[in-house]
């Protein structure tokens, strides 16, 4: 089971997002909990300051280390390799699947939610094991990544989510997920691929690797420069590129 502990400023965005969907089902499965702390009530004075201006100038505000140390302390944590803490910054490294499946290892995760224009280098130096960011860009707190780390993650904890639903999702071979239809079989004179309705389940399964190759070539070419890819993959990849050289000479 995985305690994720939530520090952060808004503590509602979380309170609304552990009552919705399957995170709420997990919860109630007692599959993993989620714990929120309010920064504030660490802050320094009776006006709730957790903030000041930076040393040396600058725009903006950054987070002081007295509430956030205080917070982290009020966990009673031991610093050790059942437990994480991780902040969330666009400095940091992207998320990947293999990140968020390490990520599951771990008993305890605590998850720092910045604000303002940052925090004080002496936290990330002493409290954090991962600094983390889900893309190029730059949001006003770290509560929507927060939330993306937690969904990513919690749906892997055995009994949240079926194994099958599981095995053939983008990233979980290397490859992006094959594209997939449902009723109706014929809808504004648009088909679905004759192989699905087939009832041969071998040729079905063939149809649906070779499209993930093709869904990785088009959209995520950089996923097949592994050099771990299967032979059968590698064929694949040979047959789809010859396709396309024969369309463009045409």
């Amino acid at each position: 089971m995985i305690n994720y502990y939530v520090l952060t400023l808004f503590p509602e965005f979380l309170e609304s997002f552990k009552n919705t969907s399957i995170i709420k089902k997990g919860l109630e499965k007692n599959a993993y909990d989620i714990i929120i702390k309010n920064i504030r009530d660490f802050a320094i004075n009776r006006y709730g300051q957790v903030d000041d201006v930076p040393f040396g100038g600058g725009s903006g505000m950054l987070f002081r280390p007295e509430p956030i140390f205080q917070c982290v302390e009020s966990l009673n944590l031991n610093r050790d390799e059942k437990n994480r803490i991780v902040y969330f910054s666009p400095k940091g490294r992207k998320i990947d699947q293999k990140c968020i499946f390490n990520l599951t290892n771990y008993e305890n995760i605590v998850l720092i939610c910045g604000h303002y224009e940052g925090m004080d280098q002496r936290i990330i130096d002493t409290l954090v094991d991962d600094e983390l960011s889900i893309g190029d860009f730059v949001l006003t707190g770290g509560e929507i990544p927060c939330m993306a780390l937690i969904d990513a993650t919690a749906r892997l904890i055995d009994g949240v989510i079926k194994k099958g639903s599981l095995e053939e999702e983008s990233f979980i071979n290397g490859l992006l997920e094959y594209r997939q239809y449902t009723r109706p079989r014929e809808y504004n004179n648009m088909g679905v691929p004759d192989v699905l309705i087939s009832g041969n389940h071998k040729e079905i399964e063939r149809y649906k690797l070779e499209d993930s190759v093709r869904e990785t070539l088009l959209k995520r070419p950089d996923l097949l420069e592994n050099t771990g890819i299967s032979e059968e993959v590698k064929k694949i990849i040979d047959k789809i590129k010859k396709e396309q050289q024969n369309e463009f000479d045409r």
